[in-house]
């Protein structure tokens, strides 16, 4: 297998790759336009079906959508509302696939509460559609993976989530779904499609699609962001896997066909696990959207709002009236009330709502309710709606269609029976976590912790660690995470800037209140001389960052998204290209950090 290492020399290298395919006998067989989930199990389906894959992304892996998520793996139980027992049946599939398989590491069980409000006819309405949903898991192949659901009564209820408002409820029903790291996801994705072959390229842009002379799509014109050089790629098969973005990308093709999405904001709060005490999570019913109360790691999640997004999709913020929202539904359910003080984060993000139909002159294949898959012009793949449970079925039908029916049937998706890097062998890392425990006097959460992150693949910070005793030694400003964590965030996962790991390797962007900022110095000095920072460099993405922190702290101030935006622009004078460094892939003693 090839290297499963993001770095910045690999990333050297996947655009040497990309440059070199401008001539007939190096052209790709798929590129992947996206980074976020989808397009990073594209390239997984593509790269494990031996195509000549390669994937890009404009910002960082999973710097949209896809790192801003409620972080939940589930079957939906809205869409039994709907009578679409075939999605949820293919969504349950698809969590147990991840928890058993696929991703056991990254994907865990959480259980929720279904609070009732009346004893009879509510009880046996929705205990009656949660039945079902266990009902449609169970005929999952495989053996079932979480428990059957439960009725609870108000004392059991009361146990089980002891801030639960005592007129909130007459009972409840547990059932239980699963959470995720949702940008973690998307890295080890991309990891593993290089591990089979594909070439990763992030902060690499798409301005152009390529046409020859009957209008097909043959390939793209990338920009590299950081050095501002411009080249061609030649594909046989272009996949437009850009969530938000999915109808700018399109339209570079110059035909008038596609799909059409419509963005949707999500605003989440993080408030610290000791101040809500409950041993599960809530789900309840909002006159706009679905109000989840999720435990998470350290912290609770609680979310999310559903209105319009018709700005720039690349920096959504939590507005005043979004938290105010969040607050007050969450409000009338909790014992005791949480307070703006008691928010330590907050995110945004955007959900890509396919629209019905598809633009006049579209061949499409509309596989689901939630995404499907169309041809704006011959050689271009669009694929669009669908949610984070499905991606592997989104990318295997996305594959499917843009190779073609009767070259898919000769060359079936393997996905199904890949796990994730980080999934092997993690019985056996996690038994000996307890010998690296005791080397490091790391505590069980912090264990814990390593192991929902990396699976089998903490042995790599283990090895670190041995080669430099200091990176076992957690961040002075940011204890729960090692010194370790940060170094392989540059060495193994692609962190080329310091806004990469405190918002995607890390999540320190919204689990402190300063939003990582106390932090950023130590980071910076450890990943200084893995990408070859001088001090002015070092200065540079410091102060990036602070000025990223502080423009969203402004934003959120504001009453409404216009003016949140209007002022997180005028609080941000970022320039535009911040490169790299001078040793690209050599450490501080000469080392490559990314061989085999």
């Amino acid at each position: 297998m090839a290297s499963s290492r993001l770095s910045a020399g690999s990333r050297r290298r996947a655009l040497e790759v990309l440059k070199a395919s401008s001539t007939a006998h190096n052209e790709l067989d798929v590129l992947v336009i996206g980074g976020g989930v989808t397009g990073a199990g594209i390239a997984l389906d593509a790269a494990t079906r031996g195509l000549h894959t390669a994937v890009v992304e404009a910002q960082d892996w999973a710097s949209g959508t896809s790192s801003r998520s409620s972080k939940l793996v589930h079957g939906g139980l809205r869409y039994l509302q709907m009578l679409d027992f075939h999605l949820v049946h293919e969504a349950l599939t698809e969590r147990d696939r991840l928890i058993s398989f696929v991703a056991p590491h990254l994907v865990r069980p959480v259980a929720f509460l279904y609070p009732l409000t009346h004893h009879v006819w509510e009880r046996a309405y929705v205990g009656s559609g949660v039945a079902l949903y266990d009902a449609l898991a169970s005929v999952a192949p495989g053996k079932r993976a979480l428990p059957y659901h439960r009725h609870l009564s108000r004392a059991g209820m009361t146990r089980a989530f002891p801030d639960l408002a005592h007129d909130a409820a007459v009972g409840a029903i547990r059932y239980y779904d699963a959470s995720v790291d949702d940008a973690r996801l998307v890295v080890t994705l991309v990891r593993t499609a290089t591990s089979y072959g594909a070439h990763a390229a992030a902060r690499t842009q798409v301005v152009d699609l390529l046409k020859n002379s009957t209008g097909a799509v043959t390939g793209a014109r990338l920009v590299d962001l950081e050095t501002g050089e411009e080249f061609d790629v030649r594909a046989r098969h272009v996949i437009n896997a850009t969530g938000v973005w999915t109808e700018k990308t399109e339209a570079l093709s110059g035909g008038e066909g596609g799909l059409r999405v419509l963005a949707s904001k999500g605003v989440h709060l993080v408030v610290p696990r000791e101040r809500i005490q409950g041993k599960v999570g809530l789900i309840l019913q909002t006159e706009k959207s679905v109000l989840f109360v999720i435990p998470w790691s350290r912290y609770w999640i609680i979310g999310t709002t559903d209105t319009p997004w018709t700005l720039d999709p690349q920096h959504p913020v939590a507005t005043a009236a979004d938290i105010d929202y969040v607050l007050e539904h969450a409000n009338a359910v909790l014992a005791h009330p949480l307070t703006r003080d008691d928010v330590i984060g907050t995110y945004a993000g955007l959900r890509p709502l396919l629209q019905p139909g598809t633009k006049e002159g579209t061949s499409s294949a509309k596989v689901s309710r939630e995404h499907t898959v169309a041809s704006p012009v011959p050689g271009l793949t669009v694929i669009a709606g669908g949610k984070l449970t499905t991606y592997r079925v989104m990318a295997e039908d996305a594959v499917d269609f843009a190779i073609g029916r009767d070259r898919a049937s000769g060359l079936p998706s393997i996905t199904d029976k890949i796990q994730l890097l980080g999934a092997e062998g993690l019985e056996a890392v996690r038994r000996q976590a307890r010998t690296y425990a005791t080397r490091y006097g790391w505590s069980p959460a912090t264990i814990d912790h390593l192991l929902h992150r990396y699976g089998s693949m903490l042995r790599d910070l283990v090895d670190a660690c041995v080669d430099d005793p200091s990176l076992a030694k957690p961040l002075e400003h940011a204890p729960a995470y090692l010194r370790a964590e940060i170094a392989y965030a540059v060495t193994h996962e692609g962190a080329i800037h310091l806004e990469d790991v405190l918002l995607h390797r890390t999540r320190l962007n919204y689990e402190v209140r300063d939003r990582g900022l106390a932090a950023c110095p130590e980071i910076a000095d450890i990943m200084a001389p893995l990408l070859g920072w001088d001090d002015a460099t070092k200065a540079r993405e410091i102060d990036a960052y602070r000025q990223r922190a502080d423009a969203e702290e402004r934003a959120e101030q504001q009453p409404d998204d216009a003016t949140a935006e209007q002022v997180r622009l005028e609080a941000t004078e970022l320039e535009p290209l911040r490169p790299l460094g001078t040793t690209d892939d050599a450490s501080s003693d000469g080392r490559d950090t990314d061989g085999a």
